[in-house]
């Protein structure tokens, strides 16, 4: 990749992002970050041999493509000073600012711009991310590859035709990986209810977690096929998913999905 990429904000996300383009031979001479906070500059420059600045102005003037990763309060006072040089330069902008729309984000930087809103989570920390993408009509092919190779290298990405989908993302993969998390610290706690250690219950829910996300991953079996092939009626799998049916889990995990979709289209309301 060939593409000047500049990043506004050098937090976690942008960190990660950087560390697996870096992984995927992205040349490091391609890359600027501009932060305000001069510790995050230094550690950036330190560890990936990057350029750093704090001046926005600066860090654009030669971008092909303008990752915004930003808390979406502070995103418009970032990017409308910045309209007039984006109307000319007519960069990629990719934005992670949940909740701030095509239109607005478009409004702010001067209209007309080409722009990818896009949905990572958490893992892409790990780089086992899963990314949801979509990109406005101003989007090239070209353009296009270049925001997939970039969210690729923190993990899964695919694209969604319709801007409204991203409330959807946020509920399954967006705040997804809480709900394992949270189910994984009540299988521990019942772990320990039962005579096992805290660590002995920690190991392996967690290993039983990453096993059977991997199987999942891997098998061309669906999650209900291979749910059944280790479920023998009467047995002690089996009495624990009667449990769960009784309990209505299907029902907790859709109402609880459809008040996070429910939240995200609020927030992006209050947030315009």
């Amino acid at each position: 990749m060939s593409n000047n990429i500049t990043f506004i904000g050098g937090g976690n996300m942008a960190r990660s992002l950087i560390g697996g383009m870096v992984a995927n031979g992205i040349c490091t001479s391609n890359i600027t970050v501009s932060e305000p906070v001069e510790i995050l500059r230094s550690q950036l420059a330190a560890d990936f041999g990057i350029r750093v600045t704090d001046n926005n102005a600066d860090a654009i003037a030669n971008a092909d493509c303008l990752l915004v990763a930003v808390k979406p309060q502070v995103l418009k006072e970032i990017i409308s000073p910045l309209a007039e040089q984006l109307c000319r330069a007519r960069p990629l902008i990719i934005s992670i600012a949940a909740g701030i729309t095509e239109p607005l984000l478009n409004a702010w930087s001067g209209d007309g711009q080409s722009i990818v809103r896009c949905m990572p989570n958490t893992p892409a920390l790990v780089q086992e991310g899963a990314t949801a993408l979509y990109a406005n009509s101003q989007v090239s092919s070209e353009q296009k590859q270049l925001a997939e190779q970039i969210l690729s290298a923190v993990g899964l990405t695919l694209w969604v035709e319709q801007e409204s989908q991203l409330d959807a993302v946020t509920a399954v993969s967006g705040s997804g990986p809480a709900y394992f998390f949270a189910f994984i610290e009540a299988m521990q706690a019942a772990g320990e209810k039962l005579g096992l250690s805290a660590e002995q219950a920690k190991q392996l829910t967690i290993q039983t977690a990453l096993g059977a996300a991997r199987m999942a991953a891997e098998s061309d079996d669906e999650p209900s096929v291979l749910r059944a092939k280790v479920t023998s009626k009467g047995g002690t799998t089996f009495a624990a998913l009667q449990s769960f049916a009784a309990n209505d889990l299907n029902g907790i995990v859709d109402n609880a999905l459809c008040a996070a979709h429910a939240r995200s289209i609020e927030l992006g309301k209050e947030l315009s």
